[in-house]
């Protein structure tokens, strides 16, 4: 075999073997049942991309338990981000299947389907990369964590440790940042609107709104309801909001906003 042939296979060994290594090291998760993290993967990498542009990141993050965030939050979640969550086993592999079918169809690495435990691993302990082995160690993360730890405390860690906007982490963060309270005191439209952002934190803004965050917030919402986790007079009050936002919106756009007149009842002497 000549010395390029030669190079090549070595190449390929290496290669092989540095794949091989990089799957099999997974990360002692079992500390995480009584010890919260300290910091993630995602957070340190958004500080070295700030550092990168000399613009150092200030992170918002405040550790809350599970009982000090709104029951509103954790069910706008897993409809927005996993509605079989509590049925998976850290993966669901019907919707990997759907996934790579996407893929192949479109020829490009676009679809996740990501589980809630799976956006745990990743956050923690890798990056956003689209690398497929990336996706496969974050799967076996995933199935790890799930032996690891309940349901309860898996989603207890994502509702901490999720990307919510520049420099904000976790729900007290983002609850703050946003409506300026607690996680524990969000509304259900404050708490779905917070949902439906997830995909895509730095591009929409869940306080200020829009047709993306309204146009997902009615999908969710339904979906919601359909499940029992709304009632129907949070249902209605949710309605009337955004109506109400959306035509204050289109008058300002047009510019035909009118300025109400007071009445005798509350106008200054």
């Amino acid at each position: 075999m000549s010395r390029v042939g030669n190079l090549l296979v070595w190449s390929l060994i290496l290669s092989f073997a540095a794949s091989a290594a990089y799957l099999v090291w997974l990360p002692d998760v079992a500390r995480l049942k009584k010890t919260n993290p300290t910091t993630t993967a995602y957070i340190e990498l958004r500080q070295r991309q700030a550092r990168a542009k000399g613009k150092p990141l200030s992170v918002r993050w405040t550790w809350v338990a599970w009982d000090d965030i709104s029951e509103h939050l954790k069910h706008a979640v897993l409809t927005a981000e996993d509605d079989t969550f509590y049925r998976h086993n850290g993966v669901d592999w019907k919707a990997v299947q759907l996934a790579l079918d996407k893929d192949i169809a479109e020829r490009r690495l676009a679809y996740g389907a990501s589980t809630i435990t799976q956006q745990v691993a990743r956050n923690l302990y890798l990056s956003p990369s689209k690398n497929p082995l990336r996706k496969i160690k974050e799967a076996l993360i995933a199935l790890r964590l799930e032996r690891e730890l309940g349901k309860r405390r898996i989603f207890e860690l994502y509702l901490n440790i999720a990307e919510w906007g520049k420099g904000i982490f976790g729900a007290e963060a983002a609850a703050q940042a946003y409506f300026g309270k607690h996680a524990s005191e969000l509304s259900v439209d404050e708490a779905v609107a917070l949902a439906v952002v997830l995909p895509s934190p730095a591009r929409h803004d869940p306080g200020k709104g829009g047709p993306y965050v309204d146009r997902n917030s009615r999908r969710v919402m339904a979906r919601m309801r359909a499940s029992g986790y709304m009632t129907d007079e949070e249902e209605t009050e949710f309605e009337v909001y955004t109506s109400t936002e959306l035509s204050a919106a289109t008058e300002v756009s047009s510019g035909t906003l009118a300025v109400p007149e007071l009445s005798t009842s509350t106008a200054a002497p």
